[in-house]
């Protein structure tokens, strides 16, 4: 038998085979879970699909792989759409995953304190605001010990210059599944989040994250990156019963880099002074 034998939910946020969201759902999937799927409309016009299309690449062979619709998370009706979905085909759903964010490139290549009013708005409501709109659009076909989480980085926790207002967008983000779990508690229903280590992944990209890759080798207590497939496992482990007993919290994946209080092992490579 499977961890997820019998389990069903919705994923949230795969944009492509290298998504943190498709790590996870592949664990659940392969794992004996049914999924639904949501993907970023794709744009008028676009007779390609492009957007669909990623997301169909990673699904296409599982049949366990139970549906796919755009879900553009700034519009309640997208969002409700991709609920009533998951209710026709599942009745309820055990887990739910949010990995989903945005900010502005401009606004994430400039200083902090120049942030646009606007950038910020659209930022938080993204990348923040959409994990209480989801959950609240699923409170209702959510089943006894069903599990939320919500991916996260260090940067909410602690200044990561250049991650900028993301890294206020997250410590929103962090503080909302704290709110969320105590709200949901007394319905059985946990709510948690994954702090996973940098990986190259499309919105990675946009966060610098080849540097972060450099700095974590050199911090981390395992002296290495962590890969899909580990941040894949703890993942699908949040959203299972192995994981009963545990909400409101932020559970990290990084090698032990939030640990570290020092810069470690990287002082080896300062010249040192005479």
């Amino acid at each position: 038998m499977g961890l997820f034998d019998g389990k069903k939910g919705v994923i949230l946020g795969v944009a492509n085979d290298r998504s943190i969201a498709w790590a996870i759902a592949k664990q659940i999937l392969e794992e004996g879970g049914e999924c639904g799927f949501s993907h970023l409309p794709d744009r008028p016009g676009d007779e390609r699909r492009k957007n669909r299309r990623r997301v169909t690449k990673c699904t296409d062979g599982y049949e366990n792989a139970r549906f796919l619709v755009p879900m553009n998370v700034q519009n309640d009706d997208d969002i409700q759409a991709v609920m009533a979905k998951a209710a026709e085909e599942f009745g309820k759903i055990d887990f739910l995953l949010h990995s989903i964010a945005f900010a502005d490139r401009d606004d994430l290549n400039r200083d902090t304190v120049e942030t646009s009013r606007e950038g910020f708005k659209m930022a938080m409501e993204i990348s923040a605001y959409s994990l209480i709109a989801v959950t609240n659009a699923a409170k209702d076909i959510f089943s006894d010990n069903a599990a939320v989480a919500a991916m996260t980085y260090f940067g909410g926790e602690k200044c990561v210059p250049g991650y900028n207002v993301m890294g206020i967008c997250k410590a929103a983000l962090e503080a909302a599944v704290r709110y969320l779990a105590y709200d949901l508690g007394p319905r059985g229903v946990r709510v948690n989040a994954l702090s996973a280590g940098p990986l190259k992944t499309l919105a990675g990209s946009a966060a610098g994250v080849n540097k972060m890759l450099a700095l974590y080798e050199h911090m981390a207590p395992l002296a290495r990156n962590i890969t899909h497939d580990e941040v894949g496992r703890t993942g699908a482990f949040l959203l299972s019963e192995m994981s009963d007993g545990i909400t409101g919290e932020v559970l990290h994946n990084d090698g032990g880099y939030n640990a570290m209080g020092s810069p470690g092992r990287l002082l080896d490579l300062v010249p040192k002074q005479e």
